[in-house]
């Protein structure tokens, strides 16, 4: 059994659902496991309608959620004709369900609203491929994913409960491939055992992918992107990118860690742990090589450039001068835990620790005011975290060149740079 997994850019028009489900029909006489992200922008989109309803605009929400409802049904009726009423009616289910809580006030945090409605978006896109697949004489059926994973209810990065997960796979999804060669799912969400919608934080759609491989010990899994292969960097920010075409595990959860974009950084490790292998490959071009993940050790590999942009850098100093050691770092500690924020960076000297952060302006904000109880904080934000994997000195050179550099913090194999 192989796995699937095509990302919002796959499904972004009529085109693109039509060019995916051409690559599925393709793999005729395999089993294969479909997981789908929301098509194109929509998860951004479906933000927006959270903060509006958050904030208390409800007819702001529900005019914005009236806009992706129709441009869904939209797509929907140029992929679909002999059944097009029941797809439409499957659709027009999930709307209820987002409509319901639209018209409430809220009385619960924002991360809970946030999985409620954004999870939307995968179940729109999967019930849209699953019926154009149907309609194209394939052998497919459709799986709600919140039946099947269950989490805890940490929201917006929820964990897995990985045993009954298992079960569920076992009981439910096993049998699906008896009469089916291809089950359509979604990425990115699962459900706690209240039923609640939950999400495995963002592009968490590979983990998913990668959480049914390893729980039915899948051959491989494909995550099909708007890309040649794995990059040494973005090109469209780097010219210099090249196409690295083998990467073993060990470099690619590295990069994950760092920020890179192509794999979600809780992948890798089910894989690993199962040794199967993961294939990055471009859905515009199937017929080229991508780039194949697995447990072999790289060699002689060039630079690697992850660039994240929108970084907040925050210094906490302690008021009465004491040593920041074993108790204001304990109570930073717990101001992070309990607003749900994660440094991708930090550096302690004897009265302060320095962290970057992603710019959630929601938590910064609130984050800066907790800890401005205990410490003294200063914020700056519009600030990039560079990091080079495998660097060297004309790299660091080119792409530090104009910009102040903030903090460093460098080893033998990776480099990083807190940039204004």
């Amino acid at each position: 059994m192989k796995v699937f997994k095509f990302g919002g850019a796959s499904i972004n028009s009529v085109d693109r659902f039509k060019n995916t489900a051409s690559i599925i029909k393709s793999y005729e006489g395999d089993k294969i496991l479909i997981v789908i992200s929301a098509m194109g922008k929509t998860t951004n989109f479906l933000e927006k309608v959270v903060h509006s309803f958050f904030e208390g605009r409800k007819e702001e929400a529900l005019s914005l959620f009236e806009e992706l409802k129709n441009s869904h049904l939209n797509t929907l009726k140029y992929l679909t004709v002999v059944k097009w009423q029941e797809a439409e009616n499957q659709l027009k289910q999930f709307f209820t369900e987002i409509e319901w809580l639209l018209h409430d006030k809220p009385v619960r945090n924002f991360d809970y609203y946030y999985d409620q409605i954004v999870c939307c978006g995968e179940l729109l896109s999967s019930a849209i491929l699953s019926n154009h697949l149907v309609e194209e004489k394939t052998n497919a059926t459709w799986l709600d994913v919140r039946d099947i994973i269950r989490t805890d209810n940490n929201f917006r990065d929820a964990g897995i409960d990985w045993e009954f997960t298992s079960k569920r796979i076992q009981e439910s999804v096993v049998p699906l491939f008896e009469k089916h060669d291809i089950v359509v799912t979604q990425g990115f969400i699962g459900a706690t055992d209240e039923n609640e919608s939950t999400t495995l934080g963002r592009e968490g759609s590979d983990y998913t992918a990668a959480i049914f491989a390893n729980l039915m010990n899948g051959e491989s899994v494909t995550i099909w992107k708007d890309v040649e292969a794995v990059m040494s960097a973005d090109p469209k920010k780097y010219k210099e990118a090249s196409i690295l075409d083998k990467l073993s595990f060990t470099e690619v959860i590295e990069m994950a860690y760092y920020g890179a974009q192509v794999i979600h950084p809780k992948t890798i490790k089910p894989l690993q742990n199962k040794n199967i292998p993961l294939l990055v490959k471009s859905f515009l071009d199937p017929s080229l090589k991508g780039t194949i993940i697995s447990k072999e050790t790289n060699k002689n590999l060039p630079p690697i450039i992850v660039h994240k942009a929108n970084q907040v850098l925050i210094q906490f100093k302690t008021k009465d001068f004491s040593f920041m050691e074993d108790q204001p770092i304990q109570d930073l500690m717990n101001i992070f835990n309990q607003i749900k924020v994660k440094p991708n960076l930090t550096q302690k000297t004897a009265i302060s620790f320095v962290c970057c952060f992603d710019d959630h302006a929601e938590k910064i904000n609130l984050l800066a005011q907790s800890a401005s109880e205990l410490f003294d904080v200063e914020v700056e934000k519009s600030l990039t975290l560079l990091t080079i994997r495998h660097y060297n000195q004309e790299t660091i050179n080119n792409l530090i060149e104009g910009k102040v550099i903030l903090l460093e913090q460098k080893t033998t194999q990776t480099v990083q740079m807190i940039m204004r």
